[in-house]
């Protein structure tokens, strides 16, 4: 007698978060997470990280660009998110996308990874190298000093 598995129930991966930012490189990492949410019948969970704050300021300028800052990020999280959904459902897999905000990016990922029950996470990295590395910092890099669950980093 053979017995056969359910790969939804015992697949490697049954969650998979994936951060974007529009980028293209966020945009390969869409492909690979896609690919493997396919082979693995995996759940998956886009996000889109907005820093609430980015600046701060004083006086009646400040609230109004702040009104125009989160307008304008908003509209931009909305696209990458419908360009990811197209992307999965293109390839026939199921997907939830949602707009995080979060002061520090890599923090809005992890918590958003705890929360989800997220099993892996699939990013894109742009492969900033040198003095540009160490000035601009990585999400990528952040995200992999604290998090304890594997992570696919996709490069440009």
């Amino acid at each position: 007698m053979r017995f056969q598995r359910s790969t939804k129930e015992h697949s490697m991966f049954k969650h998979i978060l994936v951060p974007v930012d529009g980028s293209p490189t966020s945009l390969l990492a869409v492909g690979k997470a896609a690919g493997l949410a396919k082979a693995f019948g995996s759940a998956v969970t886009a996000i889109y990280v907005i820093d609430p704050y980015p600046f701060t300021g004083v006086g009646t300028d400040f609230a109004y660009g702040q009104a125009q800052y989160l307008s304008a990020a908003t509209a931009e999280a909305n696209e990458a998110l419908a360009q990811t959904r197209k992307q999965f459902e293109d390839a026939g897999v199921s997907i939830t996308t949602t707009v995080i905000e979060g002061h520090a990016v890599q923090q809005g990922i992890l918590e958003t990874a705890s929360a989800v029950g997220a099993d892996l996470i699939v990013m894109g990295s742009h492969g900033r190298r040198g003095l540009e590395k160490l000035v601009l910092g990585s999400v990528t890099q952040r995200v992999l000093a604290a998090v304890h669950l594997p992570v696919l980093v996709v490069r440009d």
